[in-house]
């Protein structure tokens, strides 16, 4: 049998069962406390540098699915936009944490451009620091489990993604009472989520979502994809109205390109008719003065008692000549 023992050299399975009978005691001693709903502030510290004071953001009181919500939401957006590059998932599964401590005095920190996180609190603290980063130790009670999505695993969960890409986890003791969970990843280190074993073993009642909170809130990715969606939709709008305005113009060019052909057409036949005529009545004229006007003879008399044929076939098919040309 495979026997853990912690840095401190306590067989693990001693001091999770020892951690188990504790939690059950400190039940039985402790004040009643309304976990469906925040009253607390909680506040968002962005630091651009460390010589600048920060920017502080605060996190009102709101029912308590909510207020985790807004907590992990804001907390990923300031992150983010600061260049960090820690996925939700993880700062949703620290942020979840505060409600051991009761959300007293919850104060995130955000540091080295978005990539470290420090989640401080002034609640009972976390005892045992190293079960609390393996899968099924927990130390919630049953009315904080409606809220909490991986009971048992969600610190695992942030430790085995910071350990795959390179990050660092750490828990401390904050001054007086209360913990401070340390969250960082190196610029450019972040990475998809591995796959992570959350079986019903490990926490059966808890491992699906309470019907109280969805199972993971909508963020910014579908938002853009949405926008980006609408956006192209109205692109393509005004793009198919430039296409049917610009064929209603083609077609109002191409009726407009056959009249004024048509119209040409009448034109350079009267012109050419003009012209048959009047060069007609000219030879005739000259025909009839005695005058040959054919290629043979042309400017040469003529009997006028006798016609010449070459002149006759000039003036039958004067006109046609010139209209074929």
């Amino acid at each position: 049998m495979l026997n853990i023992e912690s840095e401190n050299g306590t067989p693990l399975d001693n001091q999770i069962e020892k951690a188990d009978h504790q939690d059950e005691t400190a039940d039985e001693n402790v004040e009643p406390f309304d976990y469906t709903h925040v009253h607390a502030v909680a506040r968002i510290a962005l630091y651009d540098d460390l010589r600048s004071a920060p920017r502080v953001t605060e996190i009102h009181p709101a029912p308590t699915a909510e207020f985790i919500e807004s907590l992990a939401s804001k907390i990923y957006e300031q992150a983010k936009n600061a260049g960090g590059t820690i996925p939700y998932t993880v700062i949703r599964e620290v942020s979840e944490n505060f409600i051991h401590a009761r959300f007293a005095e919850a104060t995130v920190s955000i540091l080295d451009e978005g990539n470290t996180i420090r989640f401080a609190d002034q609640g009972p603290g976390i005892p045992y620091k190293d079960q609390a980063q393996i899968p099924g130790f927990t130390s919630a009670v049953e009315p904080m489990k409606h809220y909490i999505r991986g009971v048992g695993s969600g610190l695992p969960i942030v430790k085995e993604y910071l350990d795959f890409s390179h990050g660092t986890i750490t828990i401390e003791d904050n001054l007086g009472t209360g913990a401070v969970v340390t969250i960082s990843l190196r610029a450019g280190e972040a990475t998809d989520m591995p796959p992570v074993d959350q079986s019903s073993a490990l926490h059966p009642a808890s491992a699906q979502p309470s019907a109280m909170e969805p199972a993971y809130p909508m963020h910014e990715a579908p938002q853009q994809l949405q926008q980006q969606m609408e956006r192209m939709l109205k692109s393509m709008g005004s793009l198919q109205q430039e296409v049917l305005e610009s064929l209603k113009e083609n077609t109002e060019l191409k009726v407009e390109n056959q009249l004024l052909r048509e119209k040409l057409d009448k034109l350079t036949v009267k012109e050419h008719e003009g012209k048959s005529q009047s060069g007609m009545a000219m030879l005739k004229q000259i025909y009839q003065s005695g005058y040959h006007i054919c290629n043979m003879y042309y400017g040469t008399h003529r009997d006028p008692s006798a016609d010449c044929m070459f002149c006759l076939d000039i003036l039958d098919n004067f006109g046609k000549k010139l209209v074929h040309k």
